[in-house]
């Protein structure tokens, strides 16, 4: 059906139950002429006339009153679809689903996450968690945080967290078992925990600084997990050296679980990025949560 018979189909619905052309032309936003040429047109279509019209009143013809009967609930369906959306587009209110790494979660965004449903109560919220990168757009995700340096190019981006600093670290039991490395490329005799970031693709080119140089050691991994949750859990079960944001073993570290070592070479990288596509424009829920995370001082 093309845009402009659907038209003058639920114009010709309001009309019937308005008995008025404004009225109907308000409920429609469009102007009162609009909808009398969206109906003339739709009878011209059928060949047959639809609305008795004189100046002091409108009706339906016996031809117009059959063909609502008919078509009637399948218009207020539509009616009813069109409010809806609508009241969707106004205001924040839907699922708002959210792609992110495991780690950044407990440490930084759960609080955020937290005042924003109290705040918003209309929007659920889901959060995938996903170490490995992916394409949120073709996924069905709202937005996704990753670090800067594997952001889409036609993604719009808004820093969140940042700068961060990267560390090895291992449990002090198999620190005390294996010796500590010196350099980063005495990591290449030690069991390393490597990440894998895609069915293809590991993480074991680890990023170092030293006097203002980087450089990266290709560990070999004895472990390869997909999962930060459990390379962190095998680090503390002392299963080898771990990598990751000093943040997110901050309190593993000072609970003593975990050793941070080399620190003296941590990286550092610009931070997390929320991402997400460009639209000519974002809806609401997902506004509501970009200008939620402004006035909690994100950058």
């Amino acid at each position: 059906m093309q845009n402009d018979q659907l038209d003058g189909l639920l114009a010709l619905k309001l009309v019937a139950e308005k008995r008025n052309f404004t009225a109907a032309a308000n409920e429609l936003g469009i102007s009162a002429s609009a909808v009398s040429q969206a109906i003339k047109q739709l009878e011209g279509r059928l060949g047959v006339a639809l609305l008795n019209r004189t100046t002091r009143s409108t009706s339906l013809t016996e031809a117009g009153d059959r063909f609502l009967t008919q078509a009637g609930p399948a218009l207020e369906q539509i009616l009813l679809a069109l409010n809806d959306v609508g009241t969707y587009a106004q205001k924040p209110s839907g699922l708002l689903r959210l792609n992110m790494p495991r780690l950044i979660y407990p440490t930084y965004l759960a609080p955020l996450i937290v005042s924003f449903r109290k705040k918003y109560p209309e929007v659920s919220v889901e959060l995938f968690f996903e170490d490995a990168t992916s394409d949120v757009v073709e996924s069905g995700f709202d937005a996704g945080i990753r670090l800067s340096d594997v952001l889409a190019k036609d993604m719009v981006a808004m820093k969140l967290m940042g700068p961060i600093r990267w560390v090895t670290a291992a449990s002090p039991k198999y620190l005390n078992k294996a010796g500590r490395p010196k350099h980063p490329k005495d990591l290449l005799g030690f069991d390393c925990i490597v990440s894998r970031i895609a069915a293809d693709r590991l993480y074991d080119r680890w990023e170092f600084e030293n006097k203002g140089s980087d450089f990266q050691v290709q560990v070999k991994g004895s472990l390869i997990l997909n999962d930060s949750v459990m390379t962190l859990k095998a680090a503390m079960d002392g299963l080898g050296i771990m990598y990751a944001s000093e943040d997110a073993i901050k309190d593993k570290v000072e609970s003593g679980k975990l050793e941070i070592i080399l620190n003296q070479y941590a990286a550092t990288s610009a931070g997390f990025y929320l991402y997400y596509p460009k639209r000519s424009q974002v809806l609401p829920k997902l506004r509501a949560f970009i200008d939620h995370l402004k006035s909690e001082g994100v950058e």
